[in-house]
């Protein structure tokens, strides 16, 4: 069999937009040997393909940090044994592990992240709205270039055997991801609380708030305790766990994060706000549609790709304009 190496690091929501990709490449070729190269969280998102995938976890703040690391991690996960190195994140380490790979002349192709397309979608003046290739188209012309072209067929992932509780047919659940990492993709607090309060008090309804520090821990317990049909997603099997549990929701609240990803992989309708990003960059959940996305439309949007810079205005308008009745409304639960 050849064997193909695929690369993705960098944040959880990230490496779930490969899944799609993978996973349609095992099953359309299913005679050649993928192994995903990642971060040690990833591994339950690639525990649930077919079996000619196998995941390798990179240790990049222990062994595998820097130069030395780089080197140590080429000869741990005998990389030098594939025929073909798929990078999907194009920066400093997977550039070195490429480079490896062609001096010993295996096929290496890398992503094109678009960036003059993000830049004039998210610069402040003349911004031009068009939608950007997807990460999910990106990730597969990478795959093309290698010699293996796929059609988009992936459906979504089964995770029910992790079920730690069954929801009753006239029960409604809703899931609520209620944090980011940066400003420009939170939702004002004050305000989620508002539309969990409203949810809440619908009757054979359950919500479900996702969030993993522990500040959101602490915040999340608050919330519990002061509404009735509130529940923390916390499973005793970690991510499989909250995967399966997403994949019993009726419908997801989340920013442009993780969790929009999470439950795009499962099969659920995720309803996202969006602040200082925006869909066109190419970031949306896989099959997920553009009338669930709730924004505003300001002359600033979008001020960068991830959300990551400070608002221009300082008020984070595209956040705090939206109206809690706006969000209830979108769920369109009778």
């Amino acid at each position: 069999m050849k064997k193909l190496l695929v690369i993705r690091f960098s944040a959880l929501g990230d490496i779930a937009m490969s899944v799609p990709v993978v996973h349609d490449l095992a099953m359309q070729y299913p005679d050649l040997d993928i192994t995903m190269l990642s971060r040690e969280m990833a591994r339950p998102l690639f525990e649930q393909m077919p079996e000619n995938v196998h995941f390798i976890a990179a240790d990049l703040k222990g062994r595998h940090k820097g130069l030395l690391g780089l080197c140590r991690l080429w000869r741990d996960a005998h990389l030098s044994d594939f025929d073909y190195i798929a990078d999907f994140h194009d920066v400093l380490r997977t550039w070195w592990l490429c480079a490896e790979g062609c001096l010993r002349r295996k096929k290496v192709a890398k992503i094109d992240k678009g960036r003059k397309g993000k830049k004039a979608l998210t610069r402040q003046k003349s911004k031009v709205f068009v939608q950007q290739a997807t990460s999910f188209e990106r990730y597969a012309k990478v795959l093309e270039q290698l010699g293996f072209p796929i059609k988009p067929q992936f459906n979504k992932l089964d995770y029910s055997a992790f079920c730690e509780t069954q929801k009753e047919d006239h029960e409604t659940w809703i899931g609520i991801a209620p944090f980011a990492k940066h400003p420009a993709k939170v939702y004002p607090l004050e305000k989620m609380e508002q539309v969990i309060k409203t949810l809440s008090e619908r009757e054979s309804t359950t919500i479900f708030l996702f969030g993993g520090g522990e500040e959101e821990k602490r915040q999340i317990a608050e919330l519990c305790a002061k509404y009735p049909n509130v529940k923390a997603a916390q499973s005793q099997q970690g991510l499989k766990g909250e995967l399966a549990l997403m994949g019993q929701l009726d419908v997801m609240l989340s920013m442009d994060s993780a969790n929009m990803h999470l439950a795009s992989l499962v099969g659920t309708r995720v309803v996202s706000l969006w602040g200082g990003t925006h869909p066109y960059a190419g970031f949306m959940g896989w099959k997920q549609k553009a009338e669930d996305c709730i924004q505003l439309d300001l002359p600033c949007r979008p001020c960068s790709v991830y959300g990551n810079k400070p608002c221009l205005r300082g008020d984070y308008a595209c956040m705090n304009g939206i109206a809690p009745e706006q969000i209830i409304e979108k769920f369109g639960l009778s």
